[in-house]
């Protein structure tokens, strides 16, 4: 099936992209959104095909204001409903009553436990059930992004991930929103490329890589939450 993907979407442009799957998959697709710059892409291009895929955004609890500020402008926008999903409450509790609010400062291992509480656990419950999960990665947000493909089998999830925008660049998305009038978080005009939790982000400097903001306290090959994990 895989295959067959590739080879039917092999060339076509991102919206036709959406069109397709939204034409084979129709409501067994699903969306993830963070409201980043790309995931506001998908959303203009899911409006525009008007397509049946459900979207969603986990919301961790953590989350900067700028980022509910764009939430609520892209429901006002295109009118689609945006499914929130939020951690197990019992597993909140325990992780800040043992360990404290900050506990992810303190190693990998609990940055990766507070991950697994606030999104894994969430995006699994949110995928459930779906075949196709349509996301905003682009191949040069990061090395380990390099690696991935735009159709690729989520072995973990057990779901086929497509990216209709794999092969974007930056200013491809830039010059996007800025066309489309496509509302965007205020805080990628402060130096914020990647937007997640607020006290695990930062902006970057100049010359630093995309995603150098997000658990800045870290080595860079640990960089990734666990949302989208390499398969080949």
């Amino acid at each position: 099936m895989i295959a067959q993907i590739k080879h039917d979407i092999e060339g076509l442009e991102a919206i036709d992209i959406i069109r397709y799957v939204a034409q084979k998959y129709g409501s067994d697709a699903v969306f993830s959104t963070s409201f980043g710059i790309e995931d506001q892409v998908i959303t203009h291009l899911l409006a525009e095909a008007k397509s049946k895929a459900s979207i969603f955004t986990l919301e961790t609890g953590r989350l900067f204001p700028e980022t509910y500020y764009v939430w609520n402008r892209t429901l006002e926008r295109y009118k689609l409903p945006i499914k929130a999903y939020y951690p197990n409450t019992q597993a909140v509790e325990e992780l800040l009553s043992t360990k404290g609010p900050s506990s992810f400062y303190e190693s990998v291992e609990n940055r990766k436990e507070c991950c697994f509480i606030r999104k894994i656990e969430p995006l699994q419950r949110a995928i459930k059930g779906f075949k196709i999960w349509i996301t905003g990665i682009r191949a040069d947000q990061s090395a380990n992004r390099e690696d991935m493909s735009a159709v690729e089998w989520d072995e973990a999830n057990q779901i086929i991930k497509i990216h209709p925008l794999f092969h974007w660049t930056l200013a491809d998305v830039e010059q996007f929103l800025k066309v489309n009038g496509v509302p965007y978080n205020p805080l990628h005009d402060k130096g914020f490329p990647s937007i997640g939790c607020q006290p695990c982000t930062r902006a970057i400097q100049p010359g630093e890589d995309f995603r150098a903001g997000r658990w800045w306290w870290e080595d860079k090959s640990k960089k990734e939450c666990g949302l989208h994990v390499t398969t080949k």
